[in-house]
């Protein structure tokens, strides 16, 4: 009986290797100037090609878009910048997970882009709470989502609740401090830079870990713009206009560097922005 199914077993497995190489082979090959990451079957017929390697289909839409979007990534370092197929990606990650919600790839991908390039703080949560379901034991997923839901969307009180989980899934005091604390906003700047130090180091593609990282060393210029405007605030009983002023006052040196090729500056707030607005900007336009 085994033996009468190996043959079916394979057929099944280069279908499955086909519906997702083949198409993708051709894209490559005859991609145009404004990248797109091309087709991917419904999940349902997805998972009848796939029989019992699901997981393997998983894998191959993961790796799929990892490969445009560290494409996309290398361009914009070039200062080529290429609309990035949000919804195209939000298709091949959401068959990824019908296929094999256990891919933990799929999650940290689209926390990378989701949250932070197309700023669609609610799909990227959505898909977390789908992972918790079945990813019982993970902290990492209520970890993303308490980030997102306290820096990007103010909602502390959920926030909360997803620390807390994390806090118990992974025994860190950290995480249960911050669900006590309901993430105050006085200290977003440092959950920022925890969350991405976490995030760059525990990332496996290479893509993403160099995304990540560029994002950190620009939080962490803020960082010392704040802590530079705090010490001229105390000293002085007043806020400066600019933060060249603090650079020439000698309360910020080195200059800040903003790796996205824009410039500090302070809101009328009084709070530490980029004219990059931590994005790299295209060829010959100004961020």
């Amino acid at each position: 009986m085994t033996a009468r199914l190996l043959p079916s077993l394979f057929l099944a497995f280069f279908l499955a290797c086909a519906l997702v190489q083949i198409p993708f082979a051709r894209y490559l090959k005859n991609r145009p100037v404004v990248e797109k990451i091309g087709y991917v079957p419904h999940a349902e017929l997805l998972k009848m090609g796939s029989a019992d390697q699901k997981q393997f289909m998983a894998a191959l839409l993961v790796s799929k878009v990892l490969t445009y979007f560290g494409g996309v990534t290398q361009q914009a370092e070039r200062k080529v910048v290429i609309p990035m197929d949000i919804r195209g990606i939000h298709r091949h990650l959401e068959g990824a997970l019908k296929l094999d919600p256990y891919n933990m790839d799929s999650y940290y991908f689209s926390q990378a882009l989701f949250v932070w390039d197309a700023r669609n703080v609610p799909l990227a949560n959505s898909l977390l709470d789908y992972g918790m379901k079945y990813r019982t034991w993970d902290w990492y997923l209520p970890f993303f989502a308490g980030f997102n839901s306290a820096y990007f969307l103010k909602d502390y009180r959920k926030a909360a609740d997803y620390y807390r989980r994390a806090g118990d899934l992974s025994g860190s005091d950290l995480y249960q401090s911050l669900a006590g604390r309901y993430l105050q906003a006085s200290g977003q700047t440092d959950l920022a830079i925890a969350y991405l130090a976490t995030m760059e180091k525990g990332a496996r593609s290479s893509a993403i870990k160099k995304a990540f990282g560029i994002r950190l060393a620009a939080f962490r210029e803020v960082k010392r713009i704040e802590a530079a405007l705090a010490r001229y605030r105390s000293e002085n009983g007043k806020s400066p206009v600019t933060v060249q002023t603090l650079i020439s006052s000698g309360y910020l040196a080195p200059p800040p560097r903003d790796p996205y090729g824009g410039e500090f500056y302070l809101s009328p707030e009084g709070t530490v922005s980029t004219t990059s607005k931590f994005a790299f900007a295209p060829k010959g336009k100004k961020p």
